[in-house]
Formats: structure tokens, sequence, C-alpha cells
């Protein structure tokens, strides 16, 4: 059934906040995209703050719970789905899909419920042993069979949330992330005002992500130092984080200080994609990168770290771009002074269309509004 063709429907999609993350960025877009369709669809938050909330349409209601963390945001979440009764709500994140559930059997709602898991939680468990966090993953097996329905955003997170919250593997269902590709490629295309990214410069190799355990810019920074040793190059890493003066003491110790720039949060990286010698993923653990499709849709040449999970499903082990072992600096410094070397490479954009917002936007309504 053509969800297009239906009457309008309400549907809520329920995160913590948009601070900046690539799960919250995937929301946005998917918020658009049903409002497009001519749904009426309210972007419902904990705490309504962040850098893409610039990036939701007029179209879109930005409802504020106001919520100083995302349990507090209980009681709330519960009048607004009394009070609004959507036909359906897509949550997003483990401790928000916990809430989501709660808030679904304390309003008495009849609606349809789909909770999203956008990384690994055994990667997220052992790297968080502390008692907050084993409380949400004890939940998770509790509470995550209530949903109607289970979205991982890629076949590697989906395996992983089976055997971790003890789940049937056919109760989850694998969508990819949406991405709208013109927009994307519309953006990359504006002016940028950066010296090193003009032309006749030596090429940049660029980096983008939060500055957390998860990215591994360490390893990136010492393999760029073995690359810098054997050919001029810059390196470039978009992102805040709390390891920001773990990364600077770092670039420093290495006497790197002239040639990385860590400049912090951007709000337009796709034209920095669009002009970088070598898009590199340096991660330890992904769900689905949303970065390395934007960096596909935009034309960069790629290199990235064959993760659980995501760039091997997304790079189709390679034929799209380089693949290394995770946290291994000489492979990595290889890796990017190949590919900047190479005179031929694949035309990445056609693979970056396999993940369109309206393939994705589709699947989603299905399970939203038809089940």
């Amino acid at each position: 059934m053509d969800i297009k063709s239906e009457v309008r429907e309400r549907i809520a999609i329920y995160l913590p906040s948009l601070r900046g993350g690539g799960a919250e960025r995937v929301m946005v877009t998917l918020a658009n995209g049903f409002s497009r369709r001519g749904h009426l669809v309210d972007l419902v938050l904990a705490s309504a703050e962040g850098p893409y909330l610039e990036q939701v349409e007029g179209s879109v209601r930005i409802v504020d719970l106001k919520a100083g963390r995302v349990l507090h945001s209980l009681p709330g979440l519960t009048s607004y789905l009394r009070r609004e009764q959507p036909s359906a709500m897509l949550s997003g994140l483990a401790h928000a899909n916990i809430v989501a559930i709660m808030a679904r059997a304390c309003s008495g709602v009849t609606m349809r419920l789909i909770i999203s898991e956008h990384n690994t939680p055994s990667q997220r468990a052992a790297r968080n042993p502390g008692w907050k966090q084993k409380t949400v993953y004890s939940l998770m097996r509790r509470m995550y069979p209530k949903a109607d329905d289970i979205v991982a955003v890629s076949r590697g997170v989906a395996e992983d949330l089976a055997g971790f919250a003890r789940l049937p593997r056919d109760r989850i269902q694998v969508i990819y992330n949406p991405f709208d590709i013109k927009h994307i490629q519309e953006l990359a295309k504006q002016p940028l005002d950066h010296p090193w990214l003009a032309p006749g410069q030596p090429p940049v190799v660029l980096a983008v992500g939060r500055l957390t355990e998860q990215k591994d810019f360490p390893t990136l920074i010492r393999a760029f130092a073995r690359l810098r040793a054997q050919r001029p190059a810059r390196l470039m890493i978009l992102g805040e984080g709390e390891l920001r003066e773990e990364l600077e003491a770092l670039v420093h110790s290495l006497d790197l200080t002239d040639d990385v720039d860590l400049p912090g949060f951007v709000h337009n990286p796709y034209a920095y994609f669009a002009r970088c010698g070598v898009f590199a993923l340096s991660s330890r653990w992904e769900g689905l990168p949303t970065v390395l499709i934007e960096a596909m849709a935009c034309g960069a040449p790629l290199v990235a770290t064959d993760c659980p999970s995501g760039p091997g499903e997304i790079l189709e082990n390679g034929l799209w771009g380089r693949l290394v072992p995770v946290g291994n600096v000489d492979k990595l410094c290889k890796a990017m002074n190949a590919v900047m070397s190479q005179k031929e490479r694949p035309d990445v954009r056609k693979r970056a269309e396999f993940f369109s917002l309206n393939s994705a936007a589709e699947s989603y309504l299905n399970l939203m509004l038809l089940g």
C-alpha cells in the first residue's frame, strides 16, 4: 500500500535532544521526510536544544518537554501522548526507547511504537560499566519486547542487539539510515572559506565525529603523523567532545600543530567532504556510520576501519573504499597514502543513492502506519 495515498496521520518522534550525533541527524531527516509526505509530525524532545534544531523544517512541530534528563521526561511524554494521541511513535537511543515504552504503558493510548537502535549495545556496555548504564542495559532486555517493532540500522547492529538483549532475531527489522542525498549534494557546493581547502593546497585528511573514545581519533592522528612524514598533507577533525584536550596534547607531542586542525562542530560538513583528499573513519565501533554515507554522497575518497558494525556493509567489503583493522596505525597510514595516490577511484555517489531518504522513510512508515 502506498503510504502517500493515505490520510494524514499524526506521527511522533521522541529523542533526548538534538545536541549533535548521527542518530539525532537521522531522526531529523526522517521527521522532515514524513512531513513532506503530508503527515503531521511532532519532534518530541526531552530537552529542545542542540545544533540540529535549525535543520528541522517548519512543517515539523517541535514539542519541548523541558526535562533536564531523559528519565525526567516520562511525565511530560505521557501527558503528550494522552493529549495528542498520535497514530504512531518512533524513538531512538536506548534510554529514550525505554522511556518511550514506559510512557505508552502509563498513558493508556493505543498507538504503534517503533524503537530504533543506532549502535552496537554490547560495545557500549563493555565501555560503560557504571550502575546507571547497567540499569539501562538490564531494562533493554525486559522492555524492548514490549515495542511493536524494533529497528536496527544495520545487519551488524541487529545481530548484536539480538544477542545482547536476548531477542529473537526475527523480531528486529533492518532499515538503513535515511539520507536526503540531493540536499547533501546541494550543501556540498556551498563556498567554503578555509585556506587548507583552497586549490593548490596539500590534500586534507578529513574526519568527522564527536571527540570520544568510540571514534578513536588518537589512532588516526598517529597514522597521519606517519603519512605526513612521507608526503605533504593536513588533517582536519570536525566535531566536539570530552577528549579535546587529550587530542590536542597528542597533536602537540607529535609536533603536528601546524598540520592538524580541530575546529569543532560545523553546521555544513558537506562542503568539507566535497573538498578533502580522503575521508577517514577510524572508529572502534559504530552502528551504521552516518558520516561515511554522507562523505560518499559528496564524492569523497574513503578509508574506514572494518569495525562492528556498518563500514563493511556500506563499502560492500571494500568495493567502494578501503577497509583497515581497528586500531592499526600502520595499515591506516598505508591506506590513506594509497587512496591519495590513486588515479582512478570508484564513483561512490552511486553507492550513496542506495541510502536515499525515500526508501528509508517508506520502510518506517510501513511499520508505523500499516503494521
